[in-house]
Protein backbone atom coordinates (compact mmCIF):
# COMPACT_ATOMS: atom_id res chain seq x y z
CA UNK A 1 0.00 0.00 0.00
CA UNK A 2 1.33 3.69 -1.09
CA UNK A 3 2.19 6.12 1.52
CA UNK A 4 -1.00 8.02 2.32
CA UNK A 5 0.82 10.72 4.49
CA UNK A 6 1.93 13.62 2.55
CA UNK A 7 4.33 14.58 4.64
CA UNK A 8 5.77 14.31 7.55
CA UNK A 9 6.95 16.03 10.57
CA UNK A 10 10.22 15.96 11.41
CA UNK A 11 10.59 18.77 14.01
CA UNK A 12 7.43 20.41 15.76
CA UNK A 13 7.10 24.12 16.62
CA UNK A 14 6.24 23.09 19.70
CA UNK A 15 8.52 20.59 21.01
CA UNK A 16 7.17 20.18 24.32
CA UNK A 17 6.30 16.18 25.53
CA UNK A 18 2.55 15.23 25.68
CA UNK A 19 3.42 11.72 26.97
CA UNK A 20 6.46 10.92 28.54
CA UNK A 21 7.81 7.30 30.34
CA UNK A 22 10.65 7.76 32.44
CA UNK A 23 12.04 4.48 33.68
CA UNK A 24 9.14 2.60 33.50
CA UNK A 25 8.86 -1.00 34.53
CA UNK A 26 6.01 -3.27 34.37
CA UNK A 27 6.30 -7.05 35.68
CA UNK A 28 2.78 -9.81 36.01
CA UNK A 29 4.06 -11.91 39.24
CA UNK A 30 7.22 -13.19 37.62
CA UNK A 31 7.13 -12.26 33.95
CA UNK A 32 8.98 -8.85 33.03
CA UNK A 33 7.07 -7.01 30.13
CA UNK A 34 8.48 -3.35 30.20
CA UNK A 35 12.22 -3.05 31.43
CA UNK A 36 12.91 0.40 32.35
CA UNK A 37 11.69 1.65 28.89
CA UNK A 38 11.93 5.63 28.28
CA UNK A 39 10.39 7.77 24.85
CA UNK A 40 8.42 10.69 24.53
CA UNK A 41 5.48 11.37 22.36
CA UNK A 42 5.67 15.08 21.20
CA UNK A 43 2.26 17.50 20.92
CA UNK A 44 1.09 17.34 17.60
CA UNK A 45 2.61 14.04 16.63
CA UNK A 46 1.40 10.76 15.09
CA UNK A 47 3.51 7.87 16.99
CA UNK A 48 3.37 4.30 16.36
CA UNK A 49 4.26 1.18 17.93
CA UNK A 50 5.28 -2.11 16.56
CA UNK A 51 6.86 -5.68 18.44
CA UNK A 52 6.04 -9.15 18.29
CA UNK A 53 2.76 -10.16 20.64
CA UNK A 54 3.04 -10.20 23.93
CA UNK A 55 5.78 -7.30 23.93
CA UNK A 56 4.37 -4.92 25.74
CA UNK A 57 2.42 -2.44 23.01
CA UNK A 58 -1.38 -2.59 24.62
CA UNK A 59 0.10 -2.63 28.27
CA UNK A 60 1.78 1.19 27.52
CA UNK A 61 -1.94 2.16 26.46
CA UNK A 62 -2.93 1.01 30.05
CA UNK A 63 -0.12 2.23 31.99
CA UNK A 64 -1.46 5.74 30.19
CA UNK A 65 -4.71 5.46 30.77
CA UNK A 66 -4.27 4.65 34.40
CA UNK A 67 -5.64 1.43 34.44
CA UNK A 68 -2.67 -0.79 35.71
CA UNK A 69 0.58 1.16 37.59
CA UNK A 70 4.17 0.23 36.82
CA UNK A 71 5.97 -1.35 39.58
CA UNK A 72 8.75 2.03 39.23
CA UNK A 73 9.34 4.93 36.91
CA UNK A 74 7.36 7.65 35.89
CA UNK A 75 4.20 8.56 33.67
CA UNK A 76 4.05 12.13 32.15
CA UNK A 77 0.97 14.08 30.48
CA UNK A 78 1.52 17.50 29.88
CA UNK A 79 4.97 17.27 31.97
CA UNK A 80 3.04 16.38 35.17
CA UNK A 81 3.32 13.03 36.51
CA UNK A 82 0.52 11.13 36.56
CA UNK A 83 1.67 7.73 37.42
CA UNK A 84 -0.99 7.71 40.50
CA UNK A 85 -3.79 9.60 39.16
CA UNK A 86 -6.72 7.42 38.51
CA UNK A 87 -7.87 6.66 35.31
CA UNK A 88 -11.14 9.54 35.30
CA UNK A 89 -8.63 12.23 36.18
CA UNK A 90 -6.49 11.54 33.27
CA UNK A 91 -9.15 11.56 31.27
CA UNK A 92 -11.35 14.17 32.43
CA UNK A 93 -8.44 16.73 33.08
CA UNK A 94 -5.48 15.58 30.32
CA UNK A 95 -8.08 14.43 27.27
CA UNK A 96 -6.94 10.96 26.97
CA UNK A 97 -9.12 8.92 24.95
CA UNK A 98 -8.80 5.19 23.64
CA UNK A 99 -10.12 3.44 21.27
CA UNK A 100 -9.38 -0.06 21.92
CA UNK A 101 -8.87 -3.29 19.67
CA UNK A 102 -12.25 -4.78 20.58
CA UNK A 103 -15.76 -3.89 21.48
CA UNK A 104 -16.03 0.16 23.15
CA UNK A 105 -19.91 -0.23 21.62
CA UNK A 106 -23.25 -1.14 23.34
CA UNK A 107 -24.23 -4.48 21.00
CA UNK A 108 -27.98 -4.13 21.22
CA UNK A 109 -27.90 -0.06 20.84
CA UNK A 110 -28.16 1.45 17.71
CA UNK A 111 -25.43 3.49 16.59
CA UNK A 112 -27.06 6.83 17.28
CA UNK A 113 -28.22 5.50 20.50
CA UNK A 114 -24.17 4.83 21.10
CA UNK A 115 -23.53 8.16 20.41
CA UNK A 116 -26.30 9.71 22.55
CA UNK A 117 -25.17 7.31 25.65
CA UNK A 118 -21.96 8.92 25.60
CA UNK A 119 -22.82 11.87 24.95
CA UNK A 120 -24.33 12.44 27.91
CA UNK A 121 -21.44 11.55 29.94
CA UNK A 122 -18.83 13.41 28.05
CA UNK A 123 -20.69 16.64 27.01
CA UNK A 124 -21.55 19.10 29.70
CA UNK A 125 -23.37 21.24 27.46
CA UNK A 126 -26.94 19.37 27.07
CA UNK A 127 -27.81 21.54 24.41
CA UNK A 128 -25.05 20.46 22.32
CA UNK A 129 -25.34 16.39 22.27
CA UNK A 130 -27.28 16.48 19.37
CA UNK A 131 -25.00 18.91 17.20
CA UNK A 132 -22.15 17.11 18.11
CA UNK A 133 -23.13 13.97 17.41
CA UNK A 134 -24.80 14.89 14.14
CA UNK A 135 -21.77 15.89 13.12
CA UNK A 136 -19.62 13.17 13.96
CA UNK A 137 -21.88 11.09 11.98
CA UNK A 138 -21.31 13.43 8.98
CA UNK A 139 -18.12 13.23 9.36
CA UNK A 140 -17.85 9.62 9.68
CA UNK A 141 -20.68 9.09 7.13
CA UNK A 142 -22.31 7.28 9.32
CA UNK A 143 -25.58 8.91 8.57
CA UNK A 144 -27.26 6.30 6.72
CA UNK A 145 -26.58 3.81 9.29
CA UNK A 146 -27.02 5.05 12.46
CA UNK A 147 -30.55 3.35 12.80
CA UNK A 148 -28.78 0.07 13.04
CA UNK A 149 -28.03 -1.71 16.43
CA UNK A 150 -24.37 -1.79 16.61
CA UNK A 151 -23.75 -5.44 16.57
CA UNK A 152 -24.81 -5.52 12.95
CA UNK A 153 -22.52 -3.19 11.44
CA UNK A 154 -19.59 -3.85 9.33
CA UNK A 155 -15.80 -4.03 11.02
CA UNK A 156 -15.00 -1.08 9.43
CA UNK A 157 -18.45 0.43 10.52
CA UNK A 158 -17.59 -0.63 14.32
CA UNK A 159 -14.53 0.81 14.22
CA UNK A 160 -15.29 4.38 12.85
CA UNK A 161 -18.25 3.96 15.63
CA UNK A 162 -15.67 3.50 18.57
CA UNK A 163 -13.54 6.31 17.03
CA UNK A 164 -16.45 8.68 16.60
CA UNK A 165 -17.44 8.11 20.22
CA UNK A 166 -13.59 8.88 21.81
CA UNK A 167 -14.04 12.04 20.01
CA UNK A 168 -17.51 13.30 21.36
CA UNK A 169 -15.24 14.38 24.63
CA UNK A 170 -12.97 16.32 22.21
CA UNK A 171 -9.45 14.59 22.91
CA UNK A 172 -6.08 15.94 23.01
CA UNK A 173 -4.61 12.69 22.70
CA UNK A 174 -5.95 9.42 21.06
CA UNK A 175 -4.75 6.02 21.70
CA UNK A 176 -5.65 3.22 19.04
CA UNK A 177 -4.77 -0.19 19.67
CA UNK A 178 -5.00 -2.43 16.85
CA UNK A 179 -6.68 -0.17 14.96
CA UNK A 180 -6.03 -2.03 11.61
CA UNK A 181 -6.45 -5.11 12.65
CA UNK A 182 -9.04 -7.67 10.48
CA UNK A 183 -10.31 -5.42 8.10
CA UNK A 184 -10.37 -4.87 4.34
CA UNK A 185 -7.58 -2.89 2.35
CA UNK A 186 -9.86 -0.16 1.46
CA UNK A 187 -11.16 -0.15 5.11
CA UNK A 188 -7.83 0.50 6.31
CA UNK A 189 -6.81 3.06 3.61
CA UNK A 190 -9.94 5.04 5.00
CA UNK A 191 -9.17 4.69 8.44
CA UNK A 192 -5.62 6.21 7.63
CA UNK A 193 -6.59 9.26 6.15
CA UNK A 194 -9.12 9.76 9.25
CA UNK A 195 -6.42 9.42 11.36
CA UNK A 196 -4.47 12.15 8.93
CA UNK A 197 -7.38 14.24 9.13
CA UNK A 198 -7.57 14.24 12.75
CA UNK A 199 -3.71 15.15 13.33
CA UNK A 200 -4.10 18.24 10.38
CA UNK A 201 -7.22 19.14 11.27
CA UNK A 202 -7.98 18.67 14.91
CA UNK A 203 -4.44 19.17 16.37
CA UNK A 204 -4.70 15.40 18.11
CA UNK A 205 -2.06 13.83 19.17
CA UNK A 206 -2.25 10.11 17.83
CA UNK A 207 -0.54 6.77 19.05
CA UNK A 208 -1.06 3.91 17.45
CA UNK A 209 -0.07 0.41 17.66
CA UNK A 210 -0.58 -2.32 15.96
CA UNK A 211 0.43 -5.71 13.78
CA UNK A 212 0.07 -4.80 10.44
CA UNK A 213 3.64 -2.62 9.97
CA UNK A 214 3.21 -1.09 6.31
CA UNK A 215 -0.62 -0.12 7.04
CA UNK A 216 0.66 1.86 10.53
CA UNK A 217 4.26 3.35 9.10
CA UNK A 218 2.03 4.81 6.54
CA UNK A 219 0.01 6.89 8.39
CA UNK A 220 2.89 7.58 11.28
CA UNK A 221 5.85 10.56 12.05
CA UNK A 222 7.65 8.52 14.44
CA UNK A 223 7.64 4.63 15.53
CA UNK A 224 9.48 2.46 17.60
CA UNK A 225 10.23 -1.03 18.43
CA UNK A 226 9.77 -3.16 21.24
CA UNK A 227 11.41 -6.42 21.85
CA UNK A 228 12.81 -8.62 24.74
CA UNK A 229 11.17 -5.56 27.40
CA UNK A 230 12.83 -3.01 25.56
CA UNK A 231 12.47 -0.32 23.26
CA UNK A 232 15.20 -1.34 20.47
CA UNK A 233 14.88 1.15 17.92
CA UNK A 234 12.81 4.39 17.19
CA UNK A 235 13.07 6.91 14.39
CA UNK A 236 11.48 7.98 11.52
CA UNK A 237 9.31 5.31 8.69
CA UNK A 238 11.77 5.32 6.44
CA UNK A 239 14.79 5.02 8.48
CA UNK A 240 13.48 2.55 11.13
CA UNK A 241 13.01 -0.27 8.43
CA UNK A 242 16.68 0.43 7.39
CA UNK A 243 17.50 0.20 10.95
CA UNK A 244 19.64 -2.79 12.19
CA UNK A 245 18.34 -3.73 15.37
CA UNK A 246 14.77 -3.37 13.94
CA UNK A 247 15.64 -5.52 11.27
CA UNK A 248 17.21 -8.38 13.73
CA UNK A 249 14.09 -8.30 16.14
CA UNK A 250 11.35 -7.34 14.08
CA UNK A 251 11.12 -6.38 10.56
CA UNK A 252 13.54 -9.23 8.97
CA UNK A 253 15.67 -8.79 5.97
CA UNK A 254 13.20 -8.81 3.19
CA UNK A 255 10.36 -6.30 4.73
CA UNK A 256 9.72 -3.72 2.21
CA UNK A 257 7.89 -0.23 2.94
CA UNK A 258 7.74 1.39 0.04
Amino acid sequence: MAVIKKFRIKSFKKTNSIIEFENVSLSYGNRLILDNINFKINEGQIFGMLGPNGVGKSTIFNLITGLIKPINGKIKINDENVTDYPIYLRTKKFKVGYVPQYGGYFNDLTLFDNMKAIGEIVIDNKKLINDKINYLLSRFELENVSNIKAKFLSGGQKKKLVIALSLLSDPKVLLLDECFAALDVLTIKMLQEIIVTLQQENKITICICDHQARDLLACVDVAMILSNCKIIAQNTPSNLVKDANAQNAYFGDSFKFN
